[in-house]
This record gives C-alpha cells, structure tokens and sequence, in this order.
C-alpha cells in the first residue's frame, strides 16, 4: 500500500510545480524565464547536496573542525563546495528583502568561482538584468523550495526529484517557446528511441550539437536501467548557443555525469571542440535544413568530407552526417534525426555524397517518423543509423549484413498527447528497437523476418534500382488487409445499394437548390 500511495504522490507533482512556477512569470518571456527557474533549481539542488556532505562531516569530525571548509573533503564526494553566501538557505533568509535578485546573482557567481567544472554553466547577472518583481521572484524561490517536500512524500532520492523536474521544465519551455524551443530540446520519446537502438553501455559519447543534454542523460539512464558502469562512459559534446550550453552543463551536473563540452561555446563546423574525437556512439539532432551555414567558399577544403563531394551552402544536412562520419570510431555507430528530404534529395551534390555513403556500406538503418513528433515543427522527420562496421560485435554473435540497410517505416505508430503533439509509446520504442537488434541477429530480440508495410531488409542492389533513395515507404510496401470473411459478391450488392441511396438524396438535394433559386429570381 505504501508503494501505491507513493506512486499517486508521484503523479503529476512537475506539473504541480510548473503551474505553480509559470504563474509568476509575468511579464518575462519563456526563452528568458527557463534560464531563472533551472538555474535557481540547479543552485537548490547543489545546496542541499553540500548540506547534507557537511552534516557528514559534523557527525564524523564534529562542528568545530576545520574540515568543514575545506573543499576537497566536498569534492572527493562529487559535491561542490559553496560559501555561505552561495547556499540556497542564505537566498531563503533574503527571500524577502530587497536586492534579493543582486544577492541572487552574485550567489551564481561565487558558486563558479569555487568549482571550475561549473565555470560558465550558471546565468551571469541574468536576475539583476532582467528587472523581475521581487515578490514574483520570492515566491518562485519558495515554490522551489517545496521539492524537499516533494522528495520525502514520493520516497525518491531528491537527485531522481529534481533530474525528473528540470527534464519536465525543459520539455514543457520547449513547447511554450515553438520553434525556439527545438534550439536547446529533443523529444524525449525520439531520444529514448535512439539510446535503445545504439545501447551505448560503453565508451565514448558524442553529440555535436547537443542543446540541453537530453542525449547524455538518456544514455545514462540507459546504463543505470541495465545495471551497467556509467564510468565506462564518457561524454563529449558541443553546442553553439552560449545559453543553451550553460542549460546542458546543469543538465548534467544534476546527475553527476562529467562532461566534456568543450572550452566555449561554437560553431561545430568553424569551431570544432573535438577534432581529434573518434566516438564510440554518436547522438544527435542538428538542426532541420540549416541554411546559410557556410560561404561558397568557406570549408570547401575541410577534412571532414575530403572523400566525399563538398556539401551544399544551402542545406547543412549533408555537412552534419559527413562531420558525424569524420567522428565515428572504426566500429562506431552513429544516430541522428534530419528532416525526411535528406533521404531523397538530390539539390546540387547531396544525392552524390549519399551514394557515396551507400556505397561505402556505411547506412545500417532508415527509421520514417511519425509526424508532429517535435514541438519545432510539424514536418516530417526520419532516423539515420550509420556504422563503419556491420558486424560491430562478433564476439556477441550478430550476423554480418554487409551490402544490406534495414528499412523501418514507423509512420503510423505513436499516440496524440495534446491537440497537437504526439509521442512514441514505450510499446512502439520497444518494437523498432526489438526490430532492429533482431536484424542484426542479438539472439534476445527473436528472429528477424520482413514485415510487409513495417520493415524490409533491402540490398545494395535494390537500393540501387531506387536511385540511392533512402525512403523506407519505397522498400517496405503495403501492410496486408487482413480478409474480414465477407464474400466479394456481398459487399458489392452492399456497397451499390449504399451508392443509390447517396444518388437519390443528392438528387433530392438539387432539386431543392434549384427551388431556392427560383426563388431568388435565378434560374438553371
């Protein structure tokens, strides 16, 4: 019963709290306003991390001693440090004083000053900046503060509490912000997806454009749900938009996942972060038909697709799949969302440069996408998985397909959420995955076998026949109609009598019109 009441604690307690946050917005903008209500999140949960280490502390060495400030006896524990006056209990006691947003502030800027892993991950003199009610801001403060409560009633640790709020408070910032929102969010639906596929229980883990770090954090979660070694991973990533990078540095401090996400923020295609990476796993979601993103004579010489055409200045599709290729380990495999048209195109060189790929035998699989997956946008998107080897892990006994691209159309699965969203169910992530890992001959996934209208085992030759186009409705066919028993002769004496009846009201309805004109002095 204690489990049962739990779990109904458990229902709908971050919608509680981002009711209860979003009310005191006022008159500041979603794209500002997540960066106040996650940064003040991140400092309550680094607090009380630091508390409950130095209440160890006391119980150990007793309250006089010295090793209560001394950093590395915070740090050896994966905690920071914070000074009196960069505690979330000092924010508390000025909650309701004025300058509270300075106090604010420089608390931010002293908890980065004694931990240079946070160094740019915290907003600098965002609250001061932003001139917000000191009343709405004190409210929102203890609004936050109620996670403790939160914690305790649903018997979770407070890191599970605050990962689960902070990944809601992004989703739901994401959704308010449109087509903003796609700068620093991925569905999680479409990122549990990916992480089940690829299964990254160890190595190195990459993301270009990472946004807020949802990719690491799945993949985490993935190693913790199959009892594996987080510290057989490791993380890299790189985002171009400095807030969104500080966003993805909470995101994961939150969790204690060290990441490397570079020394600044940049371009992935001018300021490359990890040149020399070889990635064991690639994750990522670039952003959809980036236009403009390089000069026609920028980059033509670039390493990264020296085997390859230069890709066009009009589309940065082909330029993000050449640069994750460049990233790939020799057994790596990688994948990542682009809009459908990448599939197909064949504007200026992308239809060469993918059957170049096609023919380097590098595309293990094609996922189509259901629609309105994304809060961005509502065009359709697809799934690329690439690998340097299909045979990635003989030692697991995965059967060779070398010369074959696995074709998954998924278009029809998912369930609406809201008048305008969908999502993936965990019944249809399971499936795509079972797919997949079945094809690639994992004895726990079954035997793989075509699906009519769901997925198909294509050859390089068949490919060929289509021109290189990747779209899995060209391979996969029409799902059978299942025979409902009803005899042909019978459905047709049915179907004709349904027609004359739909003939004789129209007829009826015509004459009316016809009536109804005349009237108006109008004839036919």
């Amino acid at each position: 019963m204690a489990k049962k009441a739990a779990a109904k604690n458990q229902k709908g307690f971050e919608e509680t709290l981002w009711d209860s946050a979003n009310k005191l917005r006022g008159s500041v903008e979603s794209a500002e306003y997540k960066h106040v209500v996650l940064s003040l999140i991140f400092l309550k949960f680094i607090s009380d991390k630091f508390e409950a280490r130095k209440q160890q502390l006391v119980a150990e060495y007793g309250a006089d001693s010295d090793f209560l400030d001394m950093v590395d006896f915070y740090t050896m524990e994966n905690v920071f440090y914070l000074p009196e006056d960069a505690r979330w209990s000092h924010i508390l006691t000025h909650a309701k004083q004025d300058g509270l947003a300075l106090i604010i502030d420089s608390a931010m800027n002293t908890v980065e000053k004694n931990n240079k892993s946070l160094v740019g991950a915290l907003p600098d003199n965002y609250f001061s900046r932003l001139d917000l009610d000191a009343s709405k801001l004190a409210s929102l403060i203890d609004t936050i503060n109620n996670i403790d409560t939160i914690a305790n009633d649903c018997e979770l640790s407070e890191q599970d509490v605050v990962g689960r709020v902070y990944e809601y408070f992004l989703g739901k910032f994401a959704a308010s912000e449109g087509q903003r929102g796609g700068e620093f969010y991925t569905p999680k639906c479409v990122v549990t997806l990916i992480t089940e596929m690829l299964e990254p229980y160890s190595g190195k883990i990459y993301d270009p454009c990472c946004g807020s770090g949802g990719m690491f954090v799945q993949s985490l979660k993935f190693i913790e749900a199959h009892q594996g070694n987080q510290k057989a991973v490791s993380i890299y990533g790189q985002e171009y938009a400095g807030t969104t990078r500080k966003l993805a540095k909470m995101n994961l401090a939150i969790r204690g996942i060290s990441g490397n996400l570079g020394e600044v923020a940049g371009d992935t295609f001018f300021k490359d972060q990890h040149p020399d990476l070889k990635a064991d796993y690639i994750m990522a979601n670039p952003p959809f038909n980036q236009s403009k993103w390089r000069q026609d004579s920028e980059l033509t010489d670039d390493p990264r697709w020296r085997d390859y055409e230069v890709p066009p200045v009009g589309n940065a599709n082909y330029g993000w799949i050449m640069h994750m290729i460049a990233r790939l380990s020799r057994t790596g495999t990688a994948g990542f969302v682009l809009a459908n048209g990448s599939m197909s195109s064949n504007t200026n060189a992308e239809g060469t440069i993918r059957q170049q790929i096609i023919e380097d035998d590098l595309v293990e699989c094609m996922i189509a996408l259901p629609g309105q997956l994304f809060y961005t946008t509502q065009i359709p998107v697809c799934l690329w998985f690439l690998t340097n080897s299909k045979l990635a892990n003989p030692e697991k006994g995965y059967r060779k397909r070398s010369g074959e691209t696995l074709f998954i159309d998924a278009r029809n699965m998912g369930s609406m959420i809201s008048r305008k969203q969908k999502e993936l169910t965990t019944d249809d992530i399971a499936e795509i995955a079972r797919t997949y890992h079945a094809w690639r001959g994992e004895e726990k996934d079954g035997t793989y076998e075509d699906k009519a209208g769901y997925c198909k085992s294509a050859s390089f030759e068949e490919i060929k026949a289509n021109d290189f186009v990747l779209t899995p409705g060209r391979y996969v066919g029409a799902a059978e109609v299942e025979d409902d028993g009803i005899p042909f002769e019978t459905k047709m004496t049915e179907l004709t009598e349904k027609l004359a009846e739909q003939f004789a009201e129209s007829a009826k309805l015509e004459a009316q019109i016809k009536v109804n004109l005349k009237g108006l002095g109008y004839e036919l």
